[in-house]
């Protein structure tokens, strides 16, 4: 059962809009195509905070490392029943199914990602390996809670695309095809070139679509997007992102992109990233997110916008601060760029994701309208391209 008592952002809803907004969010199927969470920073107890930097300190000399240490350690602690936030956090956000990321930077990171994904679904016994979409449908209906098996770069695959059927067949379903840099597929949003796809990137959008994998754009550079559109046979997705005529950022979309997106049939998920939606990250509240999904629904329509947060990270607020200063500028961020501590007010944790369905009747909108938004639409779009 969702608290709707906290963490509510105030939108001056009646009585009879407040109990329209918790029916509709507890009844309804909600995805969350980037999900950082369950946890986040002011969720995650300050003594286990604590006790995590005492054990990471000694490898602070090995910088991605330490950085990544903290977030890995949050994960074998949930996983063994040791932050029960972890649970909480995700049960009250109301979330349905939500991302499980692998890392495909390298061999050794597809490895290792893999084994810690697996352990979530081995022992976390509410939680779900979700490949198809009536499989996210059983979770809604039983009360548990699904995972999609998702990746943000490709780096670690080289050309083989033996080992990304090898990835499908584990139950790999939606794979962003370059992450701000150059890769052999094509060129990310931080690339001055702005070059595109590649012919190999043809072969490889062309074997996505033969097994079943949704082809992701969120990192990617605008003629990349526009490629990916044009030789993808299958619904084209950007999972995370936002508008680039609300607010001027390599890691939003133009009106252009947008529209081939969802020409194909596609879904543009709105981030929750204070820094890349609104000129001041400290000041961003729910509703500059709300502004870019009515954006791109004016624009496009209802039927092609969702959800794909982002933010807040299942990490701890010092790991955060050491990852913008010292491990933001190697992925292709600008200096002071990349996420650091600040949080979308209205979402600073996921258990507040009820704020978007109660924004969206503040809007105006309908509920088969909001329904679409908060799940409907990622859901086509995933029994359309993986059954």
């Amino acid at each position: 059962m969702i608290n709707c008592k906290q963490g509510l952002f105030k939108f001056d809803l009646t009585n009879e809009e407040e109990e329209r907004a918790l029916l509709l969010h507890e009844n309804s199927i909600i995805i969350d195509m980037l999900f950082q969470g369950p946890l986040s920073p002011s969720a995650i107890p300050e003594e286990i905070s604590n006790k995590l930097k005492d054990r990471c300190e000694p490898f602070k000399d090995d910088m991605m490392t330490y950085s990544g240490m903290s977030s890995k350690l949050i994960s074998r602690m949930s996983v063994n029943d040791e932050i029960p936030e972890f649970k909480d956090e995700w049960y009250q956000s109301g979330i349905t199914a939500g991302n499980r990321q692998l890392n495909l930077s390298s061999l050794e990171s597809i490895i290792m990602s893999m084994a810690e994904v697996q352990q979530q679904f081995d022992s976390i016994a509410w939680l779900s390996k979700a490949v198809s979409a009536d499989e996210i449908r059983a979770a809604k209906q039983q009360n548990l809670k699904a995972g999609i098996i998702t990746a943000q770069e490709t780096h670690g695959l080289g050309t083989n695309l033996e080992l990304l059927e090898s990835l499908y067949d584990f139950g790999l379903r939606v794979l962003q095809l370059t992450y701000n840099t150059q890769n052999y597929i094509g060129a990310g949003c931080a690339e001055k070139s702005n070059a595109g796809i590649t012919n190999f990137g043809i072969n490889f959008i062309e074997r996505l679509n033969e097994l079943g994998i949704i082809v992701d754009t969120s990192h990617c550079g605008k003629q990349t997007t526009l490629d990916a559109c044009r030789y993808s046979k299958k619904p084209v997705i950007a999972s995370h992102t936002g508008v680039e005529n609300i607010f001027n950022h390599m890691r939003c979309k133009s009106d252009e992109e947008i529209k081939a997106i969802a020409n194909t049939g596609g879904v543009i998920g709105v981030f929750a990233m204070p820094w890349f939606i609104h000129d001041d990250p400290n000041q961003t509240t729910i509703n500059h997110v709300l502004d870019h999904i009515d954006y791109i629904i004016n624009l496009v329509g209802v039927d092609h916008v969702g959800i794909g947060t982002d933010w807040p990270m299942s990490d701890v607020t010092w790991s955060l601060i050491y990852f913008k200063e010292n491990i933001a500028p190697k992925l292709g961020f600008a200096k002071g760029n990349g996420p650091s501590t600040e949080s979308i007010i209205g979402l600073e944790k996921y258990s507040y994701f009820i704020n978007f369905t109660r924004g969206l009747i503040a809007r105006g909108y309908a509920d088969s309208e909001i329904q679409k938004i908060i799940g409907g639409n990622w859901l086509r779009v995933f029994e359309e391209v993986c059954g």
